[in-house]
């Protein structure tokens, strides 16, 4: 480490128009000559994947230490130590309440909750805090943002929602209380202004599209200056973190260009037209945010639980809703399965950009934890029973991976589990009875 006399403060900005760029953690952050140093930052990333795996090509037999990961699973081989799988927890609060049927999709919202959704239609909406904004109520008051929420799915897709429940409940998995939804943002270009632009408006955007200029343009003369008083390490450090920010524009404007050449009803300008290359869009800038300190809580829905969206990376045109009501037909289910194996292998390309990215004594993987969630355990006959979860990542040393760990009761059970990772202690989460021991 380098040692200076000089202190930066973790908070730094540099601002030019339209443009608020937080600073990466450099050596130059942190106090030398045997200064208490800076804490290790926990961050959370939770994903919800809707209606499970085919559990014919998911399922783990042997518990303890992972051995071979089953088909559906298979691209996490290389992540297996930093992996922990956990089955046979039911989603008792997306389950239809006593004496109803019906309106499964409608309580996803359920899955960061543990708390069973009331039916309505109206503003009378209740759920329950998610554990992403508990984790943000103590670690996220001092960032830029305390969470964000992200997903790969326009919302405006979703033009009823049935069974006589909101629409809040289909829309986000996020809530900061009982009635308080938080919308998930789709399009990256947005997500990217939110994280890095200050008091820019459409007609700003715009006029810098057509300019085909930089935000980072107008914080030019700030990182000239800056880099002048930075030691060699930490001016590598801050270059290569504005290159990634170029990148991501580059990219950006390449959609942007894509949009406008050939215009879709089905995709909103900005939006890539692949799964695939708009959730590595979002992984950057989950990265960045968490690099940044902008931000150290973030959600991401693949889907919502009704998504009619077709994935032709995965070698299968059916669509996710109805690939998974396969019926058991050989086919259709290996169909399904291979949109479940899709969907896991988007996952890699986001831990080796957080293992490659430095964060104080370790990586951010080393001190993020990333909980996948689902509400069903079989989604062709929508049940919610055994519903498998994922978590990866170091956790600032809470999460030890490598394992199958199965186990009885709520998935609220995992969700105290989790909040107990990040030091919050609580008695009961939901229709939880207890945190698991891991």
């Amino acid at each position: 480490m380098f040692l200076t006399k000089k202190h930066i403060s973790r908070r730094t900005l540099l601002r030019g128009a339209g443009a608020a760029l937080a600073l990466p953690l450099l050596d130059s952050m942190i106090p030398a000559f045997g200064q208490k140093a800076s804490p290790r930052i926990p961050r959370f990333v939770g994903i919800f994947n809707p209606h499970g795996w085919a559990p014919e090509y998911s399922t783990i037999e042997k518990t303890g230490a992972l051995g071979d990961l089953p088909f559906a699973l298979k691209s996490l081989e290389p992540w297996r130590e930093i992996l922990t799988i956990v089955t046979g927890l039911d989603a008792t609060s997306s389950m239809p309440p006593p004496g109803l049927t019906g309106g499964d999709h409608s309580r996803s919202a359920a899955v960061f909750s543990g708390v069973q959704p009331k039916k309505t239609v109206s503003d009378d909406i209740f759920l329950g805090t998610t554990i992403d904004q508990m984790i943000a109520q103590k670690y996220g008051q001092d960032t830029v943002l305390p969470s964000i929420q992200l997903g790969i799915e326009d919302q405006s897709s979703l033009a009823t929602c049935p069974w006589g429940y909101s629409c809040a409940y289909v829309n986000s998995v996020s809530w900061s209380g009982p009635t308080k939804p938080l919308p998930h943002e789709a399009n990256p270009q947005v997500v990217f202004e939110r994280l890095f632009g200050e008091g820019t408006n459409p007609q700003e955007r715009l006029l810098r599209k057509q300019a085909k200029a930089s935000l980072l343009d107008g914080v030019t003369h700030e990182v000239d200056r800056l880099n002048r008083s930075l030691p060699n390490t930490d001016r590598t450090r801050l270059n290569e973190y504005l290159e990634d920010i170029r990148e991501i524009e580059r990219r950006l404007q390449n959609v942007a260009k894509s949009s406008d050449a050939t215009p879709s009803a089905e995709v909103p300008s900005g939006v890539p037209e692949s799964f695939e290359e708009h959730v590595k869009l979002m992984w950057d800038l989950q990265a960045l945010a968490f690099q940044g300190d902008i931000t150290r809580v973030s959600t991401l829905m693949y889907a919502h639980d009704v998504s009619m969206r077709s994935y032709p990376e995965s070698g299968v045109t059916t669509a996710n809703h109805a690939a998974s009501h396969h019926g058991g037909v050989p086919k259709r289910l290996e169909d399904w399965a291979k949109i479940n194996r899709f969907h896991v292998q988007c996952l890699p390309y986001f831990l080796d950009k957080l293992k490659k990215t430095p964060d104080g004594d370790g990586s951010l993987l080393d001190h993020t934890l990333i909980l996948w969630a689902s509400n069903m355990g079989d989604g062709n006959l929508h049940s919610h029973k055994a519903v498998p979860h994922m978590l990866l990542g170091g956790a600032n040393g809470q999460h030890k991976g490598g394992r199958h760990i199965r186990t009885e009761g709520s998935t609220a059970n995992l969700l105290l589990t989790t909040l107990k990772m990040f030091a919050i202690d609580k008695p009961a989460l939901g229709d939880s009875t207890g945190a698991i021991v891991l």
